[in-house]
């Protein structure tokens, strides 16, 4: 009896090791926070900031803002994939925005930015 039970302690144990793992770490450039800023006319000839703001994590997903003023006027989540140098967001749940093929850029001023596959700037680090 008491090989049995040891015998069964032991396969636990081995299964127990087997399955534990180490979470990789993702330590991407792209891991951040990335925004967008611009002031536009408002309608009482004041000017209001229209603020975009991209979210990533080490698990390839990413919460994207948009705030006019002080309201955030579009919130959601999205997907982040690399291949070499090129980077792809997805949106989910939004119809009508486009998924960005972007690439990150040093300036030579020390600056990090975002450059879509237009050849604009998307965001900059923060």
């Amino acid at each position: 009896m008491t090989k049995k039970f040891l015998s069964l302690v032991a396969i636990c144990a081995v299964i127990f090791l087997a399955n534990c793992s180490r979470i990789e770490q993702n330590n991407d450039p792209i891991i951040g926070i990335w925004s967008q800023s611009k002031i536009v006319p408002a309608e009482n000839s004041s000017k209001q900031t229209i603020r975009k703001e991209w979210i990533f994590n080490d698990v390839y997903l990413g919460r994207y803002h948009e705030i006019n003023g002080t309201t955030i006027s579009l919130k959601t989540d999205f997907n982040w994939s690399r291949q070499g140098n090129t980077y792809t967001i997805e949106y989910r749940g939004l119809d009508g925005k486009p998924t960005h093929i972007i690439t990150i850029v040093q300036a030579d001023d020390g600056t990090t930015y975002l450059e879509s596959n237009e050849g604009s700037t998307l965001a900059v680090r923060e």
